[in-house]
């Protein structure tokens, strides 16, 4: 361990590798972290304190709550920061660089393989809770959970929900179907027009393994032949989706940019608005007259930016004007969205851009939005957590013993733009993954 966080074995048998012990590797049943500095999911909690884990769950926390755990492995943080498990609420973990030439002359396994270095690349930077927004089937969940290959929690969307002609159909004018996420065996097309085909289009998601719908209820700037601005699905379909969803124990989060396409997805009964980007006054007060939540993916246009600026990005030229088109607009309407008080959570649209950038998100809800210190690691654990179905994003009894240990006291928002420089070690399920 580096200066500043010493740990010691209090009669306990050394920790293992980070794989779960499902791999037949040692592990820790029970792990103290004491003399943190610790943000609890809700607050920093006052002075120095500890926190329990055994057999992957927050046992007890607070002030000496080590001492009733001898037999426990102690890393002693001497002061330093500990932070739940980051979550990332709007994360493609089966492709990076979207929108670019690879979907048609990469070979058809290859994003399986490369979704592997994905996965660790973004547990590596404390992110350990994932919802992915469309493309991870259910088998890469099914490979993270059985230790098979390293990688955070998820939840999935299987595939986007869009109407003909929407963001998520791939069709060209050439005649050609290039779709953001092709069909596969794991990831059924999800092209739907009407109620009827809605209900059936999200029976057939749930039945590939989804946690969760996506929908995409306007435009967007990597689909081609579409507009950001203009509305798709009508609120009688929305509403069909969401009741389904419901049936299912579930909701429906929805890709929205543009004022008419977000207010559609308000009404008809969505959960989570991603991206956000033309808001109104009209629109952020239905946002609040529903107790909705945004996710707005600020990096996201930034990527496709940056994305352009290199040698051979396959971008189409007109999905770049849009990205350059709306990144005023999503800063300007983020601003007001938080100075409104619309309850926001952290999500990037990683898979965009590059995975493992993710936290520039956490650094942009500061500098961008006005976001406190608090307000945006509240947004990135405890808040995002309601949209996972897990108990994470918290450092209190009960909770999954998720954490992230910093080199050092996280005490100022300016402090995130070098957060994943700060990153010591990351713990899921109170065993270490770096």
């Amino acid at each position: 361990m580096e200066s500043g966080i010493r740990c010691r074995d209090a009669g306990h048998r050394p920790p293992g590798v980070s794989a779960p012990p499902s791999r037949g590797e040692s592990h820790v049943s029970t792990i103290a972290f004491t003399n943190a500095h610790v943000f609890d999911g809700r607050e920093f909690l006052e002075g120095r304190n500890d926190v329990v884990v055994s057999d992957g769950v927050v046992v007890a926390s607070g002030p000496n709550a080590a001492a009733s755990h001898a037999g426990a492995q102690v890393v002693d943080l001497d002061g330093n920061t500990l932070l739940p498990g980051l979550i990332d609420l709007h994360v493609h973990m089966a492709a990076e660089n979207a929108g670019s030439m690879g979907i048609i002359n990469d070979p058809y396994s290859l994003s399986y393989f490369r979704s592997v270095g994905y996965l660790e690349k973004t547990l590596k930077i404390g992110i350990t809770t994932v919802r992915d927004a469309g493309g991870a089937d259910l088998g890469m969940k099914t490979a993270v959970e059985s230790g098979l290959i390293k990688g955070p929690r998820m939840r999935l969307a299987i595939n986007i929900m869009s109407q003909t002609g929407g963001h998520g159909d791939g069709h060209r004018p050439s005649g050609l179907d290039i779709p953001l996420m092709p069909q596969t065996p794991g990831r059924p097309l999800a092209i739907a027009d009407g109620p009827d085909e809605c209900r059936k289009v999200a029976r057939t998601l749930f039945r590939a393994g989804a946690d969760h719908i996506k929908i995409c209820t306007s435009g967007g700037v990597l689909s081609p032949t579409d507009d950001p601005r203009h509305p798709q699905f009508t609120v009688d379909e929305i509403k069909a989706i969401v009741e389904e969803a419901e049936a299912h124990g579930s909701y429906v989060m929805a890709h929205a940019q543009g004022t008419g396409g977000i207010q559609n997805a308000l009404r008809g009964g969505v959960r989570t608005i991603e991206h956000g980007i033309y808001l109104d006054e009209p629109t952020i007060e239905l946002f609040l007259e529903k107790d909705a939540w945004l996710v707005p993916t600020l990096v996201a246009p930034l990527m496709v930016v940056r994305a352009a600026d290199r040698p051979n990005s396959g971008l189409a030229d007109n999905v770049v004007a849009k990205a350059r088109m709306v990144l005023e607009t999503h800063q300007a309407s983020f601003r007001a969205a938080h100075e409104a008080g619309v309850n926001i959570a952290m999500g990037t649209d990683t898979g965009v851009g590059p995975h493992g950038s993710n936290l520039e998100e956490l650094s942009l809800m500061h500098t961008v939005g006005g976001m406190t210190l608090a307000e945006v690691l509240r947004a990135s654990t405890s808040d995002a957590a309601a949209f996972v179905g897990m108990p994470v994003g918290a450092l209190t009894e009960g909770s999954y013993g998720d954490a992230v240990v910093l080199n050092g006291t996280l005490t100022d928002a300016a402090q995130l733009a070098d957060l994943g420089s700060m990153i010591q070690q990351v713990y899921l399920a109170g065993q270490p993954q770096l």
